[in-house]
Formats: C-alpha cells, sequence, structure tokens
C-alpha cells in the first residue's frame, strides 16, 4: 500500500519547483533518501540545491536515513538566513521591541538584555534596496520556542521571548526583536547572545536580498 505525503518548498527550493507545495506517493517503508531521489528526478533544477538543504518530516529535522510515516509533511529547509517568556512569534507587521520586553518583565529579574535586529542598507559594498523574509511559521515559532526553553535550562531560568517578521521589508526597519530577562545581568546578557546565535542555525526563516543589480538567498550564494 502506497503513502501519500505533503512535500512543502521554501525560499529557494520554491523558486526552483515552481510550487509551495505538492503531493507525493512513496512506496511503503520509504525513508528520506528516498524523497530526495524521487524529487531530484521530478523537478531537475531542483538537484543542484538538495545538498545545501535539511529535511524536516512533521516540523522535526531528520536524517537521511529515518523512515516517513504514513501521510506525513516532508519540508526542504534550506539554510536559514540568520523558554519561556511564552512570547515566540513570526508576524507579518511591523515590530515593537516593547513586545518582548512586556512578556519577559517581572519584579523577580533585575536584568534585562534586548537586542533589535534591522535591515541594513548595504552588504558587501553592493547597496540593498529591500529584504523579502520568508518562513514556515508553525516549525519556526515551534524553533523559537526550543531555544527559549533552552536559554531557560543554561542559564539560570532565564525568561525569553522572540518575534521575527517576515514579508517585505526596507532599509532601517526591524527583521527581529528579542528580550532575555533574568535575575542578575550576566545571564540575561547570556541568554540574549545564545538565542541570537541559535536563531540563525535552525529556525526555518530565510531572507532574499535584492540589489540594484541582482538579489540572492542569504545562505546559498549568487
Amino acid at each position: 500500500m502506497s503513502n501519500t505525503i505533503t512535500v512543502l518548498y521554501f525560499a529557494a527550493a520554491r523558486e526552483r519547483v515552481g510550487l509551495p507545495r505538492e503531493p507525493l506517493e512513496l512506496p511503503p517503508g520509504a525513508r528520506v533518501a528516498d524523497v530526495l531521489r524521487l524529487l531530484a528526478t521530478r523537478h531537475p533544477t531542483l538537484a543542484p540545491l538538495l545538498p545545501h538543504l535539511r529535511v524536516a518530516v512533521n516540523q522535526e529535522f531528520s536524517d537521511a536515513e529515518a523512515e516517513i510515516p504514513a501521510g506525513a509533511e516532508l519540508a526542504l529547509i534550506p539554510p536559514v538566513a540568520g523558554g519561556s517568556g511564552g512570547l515566540f512569534r513570526v508576524v507579518d507587521r511591523p515590530l515593537r521591541l516593547e513586545e518582548v520586553v512586556e512578556a519577559v518583565s517581572g519584579e523577580a529579574y533585575g536584568g534585562l538584555v534586548t537586542f533589535s535586529g534591522s535591515v541594513r542598507n548595504q552588504t558587501r559594498g553592493r547597496r540593498v534596496l529591500r529584504l523579502e523574509y520568508e518562513a514556515y511559521p508553525p516549525m519556526a515559532e515551534k524553533k523559537l520556542a526550543e531555544i527559549g526553553a533552552e536559554v531557560a535550562g543554561k542559564f539560570n531560568g532565564t525568561r525569553l521571548a522572540i518575534v521575527h517578521r517576515v514579508g517585505t521589508l526596507t532599509p532601517g526597519e526591524l527583521a527581529v526583536v528579542i528580550a532575555a530577562a533574568a535575575p542578575h545581568r550576566k545571564e540575561a546578557f547570556l541568554g540574549c547572545e545564545h538565542a541570537i546565535e541559535r536563531l540563525k542555525q535552525d529556525v526555518p526563516i530565510w531572507k532574499k536580498e535584492f540589489f540594484e543589480d541582482g538579489e540572492v538567498w542569504v545562505g546559498l550564494g549568487p
């Protein structure tokens, strides 16, 4: 009996395929590696990109030998652009630093550190006209919450909140706001720094930079 799954494409992968999602019929016992081979055959333009992608099955990263469960949602994850406050959101609207500060503040937390990431007007000497951020929202918010749990565990109960924006942003606009609160300043600083680095590694949010002379998905090169 065959197994029909849904394949999700994001960012550069979506552009190569020309679709955001499609059904794929698999034989019983098919693994992630089998899916990648099928997709390379079905979409030749996607094949050169596959070595650069990670695969998530039902919103969890999987290795090549993992078996695909029936009816699964399999997402192709390009390199990403780069606790417990309870606020971990991906939104399509302007950001306010106050919203993450309010989510983690409390009388028991004497140290509060924030980070605001805004769009630069140039990259390596090229003038940036705009950025387009794209996300896999359910998985992105789940991974943000996991980072929050990591921060709470590593840094003495530090509370974290992260809100990331998607859509079209111009230079000067905020792309991400983060707040970390802890009883003492050291843990708050460390928690905020840890969150920024982890955000760049595993959260499925991508950005495409648009210049006067071209465009590029960050992390994949020209």
